[in-house]
């Protein structure tokens, strides 16, 4: 009775542990992203190259490895562009900073053409004015 009471203990230590591994490896995955897809994360991904990613996730964090760990491993195989956010550093300055200095540009473009179109109304009006009285 007790050897089958153990084997049932050591049998259901795994399955207890599996949830949170998944959960970990789930986490993690939504951070890298996609090489196929590239505008998904791995975790959203049925590509191929994505479940295989999962999977080294999963195999490294359950080998011990840390989330850094893991990242950094990605990152030196694949490259920043696996990240889903990738670090602010001067090579990606302009995918973070790129849509304000567009923003800010149109609403600078925008401010000069309305600053020119009021001094023509103005100058019709009082030209207006002058040939109505």
């Amino acid at each position: 009775m007790r050897r089958l009471l153990l084997c049932l203990m050591l049998a259901a230590t795994p399955a207890l542990a599996e949830p949170t591994l998944e959960q970990h490896v789930t986490r993690l995955s939504e951070q890298l992203r996609c090489l196929v897809c590239q505008n998904q994360t791995i975790a959203d991904s049925h590509a191929q190259l994505a479940i295989d990613l999962k999977n080294q996730v999963r195999e490294q964090l359950a080998a011990g490895a840390s989330d850094q760990e893991v990242l950094d491993y990605m990152v030196q195989r694949y490259g920043d562009f696996v990240l889903y956010r990738p670090p602010v550093k001067p090579s990606t300055w302009l995918l973070w900073f790129g849509p304000l200095a567009m923003l800010l540009a149109g609403l600078g473009l925008l401010f000069v053409k309305v600053r020119q179109r009021q001094p023509q109304g103005d100058a019709l009006d009082s030209a207006g004015e002058t040939h109505a009285a």
